[in-house]
Formats: structure tokens, C-alpha cells, sequence
């Protein structure tokens, strides 16, 4: 593993595999490992041993009436965020049906339980530090297939989950499913509690062309991380940048975002993966109308760039404003963010025709 930044700013991004040490690499949508487990499948996009131990996270998809039962971590603190389909989610005493779009936060030592509502829901998770998943690992099978399996499956032993979970910090639990309420989470809380947040909600922050919207802040993650759902139109390249301190992570949720890695373009359409560890030179492009982005954060550090380069709003929808953020690069040089600009924005090199 490379020891130095400088060493991190010359490596290519590894493509459709987990490196197993924390370097720059890009999954499309449904690469990873992926295990069935209970009637879900299981695809891990980054496991500890990618991120330095920073974070793991995976796609979890199943059919109708798939489910994962009540079960708390006592190190991680969880996110997930609903990609495709519906599903009802117990979150302590609370429960409530999520759609596509929609959130919520768990942190260390709350009980979760989700049951998967649409025949094809799929769910994005990540948690800080790593090793979360470790237990799909141990207890899942390692599958070739992309999709989870239509027929019905057996769950696993409330014994054995009890088994695998113990050394790990997993506990399950016996509790009672509640009716979901009708209720709509519009707010982040000041602190590291539980909550759910649906599309469009959340701390909103507008640049020209853009919409930044926290799905979750460094308070509510004991500084592990920030989430933040970008929504935009076609813009060009960022300038050219890299972190000391914090890796970045993105996911593309709808439309097209082309990644510039230490030189390398790469393109993300929707599923696709980029983990950027510190010291990786990158920056970004939305080349499709109405392109939404997931962007991961581990730590918390870089969170006051968004505070600083947007405006408070209450727009639910991106502006079509010119592109470029509300301050001036100089301004972010100054700012004690940890962001190194090396160069003024790229241009673009791969698929003009697009």
C-alpha cells in the first residue's frame, strides 16, 4: 500500500474489483462481492481493508416480503438510503414506509429491522468504522448472480445470526413490529440519534446550477461522517483538487457524472461506485439534466464546504441558474478545509459525442 499522498496522486483507479488496501478504484453497479443471505443478496462496493478501516458499504437487494429482523451494531454507526422499490423500517419504537430517495440513520447501538415491500427494492448502506459487514461475509454465500433470487429461501437460524453477530458487536433482538406511521421526517436532529428523512429534506444548500441537501452531519455521526444528496444540471469540470485528511466517496443515483481520478475520466451512470482515498487528485462533471449524486465523507472535516460555497435555501428542486458556487476559489484556498487545488478544471477527453 502506497505510504504518502504523492504516492496515492499517480496510481490509476483499480476498475471492477475491491482492492483490498485503500487506493483509488471504481465498481459499475452490481460489481463487488456479493453473498446471499436470509433471501437478500448482498453486494459490498467497500469493505475496511479498501478504506483504511474507515467505513464498509453494499447494495441490499430482495423481493417482496424479504427481510432482515431486529438487530443493533454496538461500534457502527449506519446509514441507508433507499435506491429502488419500497420498504418498511423499524427503527426503535418508530417504523415508516420508505420509497425510493428516502433515508434513514442509525446509530451505534440502535435496533433496526427492515422488511423489503416491492419484488425488486434495492437498498444502499454504509457504516463508519468499517467491519459492519463483516457478518454477511461470514455468515452469507458467496454467489456469481447479479440480482437476488426469485424463489423463496430459507432464513437463517435465529442461533446461528446470534453466533456470527456476538464477536463482531451484533446483537439480535426480540422486539415488537409496530404499524408504520404516517409521518413526514423533514429535519436532521442537533445530535447522534435515530431518525428518517424523506426525498428532498434535509439541511438544503443552493449554488447556480446545484442543490446540496446533508442527509447526515458529522453531529449526528460522532464525526465518523457526512452524506450529502447533489442534484444538478449539466455543469463542467470542478477545479482540479485533492484531500490530506478525508476520503470521498460517490455513487451515482440517476444520469450521467464523469469522474476525472489522478487523470483517469470515468464515467457513472446510475449504481456506479468511485472511492477516492486521500491524496487522490479528482474532480467531477454532471453531463445529463436533473443528475443526482450520493457523496460520502469519511471523517467529517470537509463538511463546512458546503456551509461556505451554498446558500441556505428552501428550493426542493436544483436552480438552472449559471454554474458555479457562491464563492470564489481564492476564498477556498484561504479556508481551512482540506483542499489542495493543484490545477484549474480539466477538459473533457473521452466520448465527446455523448
Amino acid at each position: 500500500m502506497p505510504q504518502d499522498l504523492e504516492a496515492i496522486h499517480d496510481l490509476a483507479p483499480v476498475v471492477n474489483r475491491l482492492p483490498g488496501e485503500p487506493v483509488p478504484y471504481y465498481l459499475a453497479s452490481g460489481e463487488g462481492r456479493r453473498y446471499e443471505l436470509g433471501g437478500l443478496l448482498w453486494t459490498i462496493i467497500a469493505r475496511g481493508c479498501d478504506t483504511g478501516g474507515l467505513f464498509d458499504a453494499a447494495y441490499v437487494s430482495g423481493g417482496r416480503g424479504a427481510e432482515v429482523p431486529f438487530h443493533s451494531h454496538a461500534r457502527q454507526h449506519r446509514s441507508f438510503y433507499v435506491f429502488d422499490g419500497s420498504v418498511q423500517v423499524w427503527l426503535g419504537a418508530q417504523s415508516r414506509i420508505l420509497s425510493r430517495g428516502d433515508s434513514l440513520h442509525v446509530p451505534a447501538g440502535t435496533p433496526v429491522a427492515y422488511r423489503m415491500l416491492a419484488h425488486l427494492t434495492r437498498l444502499l448502506t454504509w457504516a463508519a468504522p468499517g467491519g459492519s459487514l463483516d457478518f454477511a461475509e461470514s455468515v452469507g454465500t458467496p454467489v456469481d448472480r447479479h440480482v437476488h433470487s426469485d424463489r423463496s429461501v430459507s432464513p437463517v437460524l435465529p442461533r446461528r445470526l446470534a453466533e456470527a453477530g456476538e464477536p463482531l458487536g451484533i446483537g439480535f433482538l426480540d422486539l415488537p413490529l409496530p404499524d408504520p406511521q404516517d409521518v413526514w421526517d423533514s429535519a436532521l436532529p442537533q445530535g447522534v440519534q435515530p431518525y428518517f428523512l424523506r426525498l428532498g429534506e434535509g439541511d438544503r444548500r443552493e449554488t447556480g446550477d446545484g442543490l446540496n441537501t446533508y442527509l447526515t452531519r458529522g453531529a449526528n455521526t460522532a464525526g465518523r461522517y457526512f452524506a450529502v444528496d447533489t442534484i444538478g444540471a449539466r455543469a463542467p469540470y470542478f477545479i482540479r483538487h485533492f484531500h490530506r485528511l478525508h476520503t470521498e466517496n460517490f455513487v451515482c443515483v440517476s444520469g450521467r457524472v464523469w469522474l476525472h481520478v489522478n487523470g483517469h475520466e470515468v464515467l457513472l451512470t446510475e449504481g456506479d461506485f468511485v472511492h477516492a482515498p486521500a491524496g487522490t487528485v479528482h474532480t467531477f462533471s454532471f453531463d445529463a439534466h436533473n443528475t443526482r449524486m450520493l457523496g460520502i465523507l469519511t471523517p467529517d472535516v470537509f463538511e463546512p464546504f458546503f456551509d461556505l460555497t451554498g446558500r441556505p435555501t428552501e428550493l426542493h428542486v436544483h436552480p438552472e441558474g449559471p454554474a458555479g458556487l457562491a464563492v470564489d476559489p481564492a476564498e477556498l484556498a484561504a479556508a481551512d478545509l482540506d483542499l489542495v487545488v493543484v490545477g484549474p478544471p480539466p477538459r473533457r477527453a473521452k466520448a465527446l459525442d455523448l
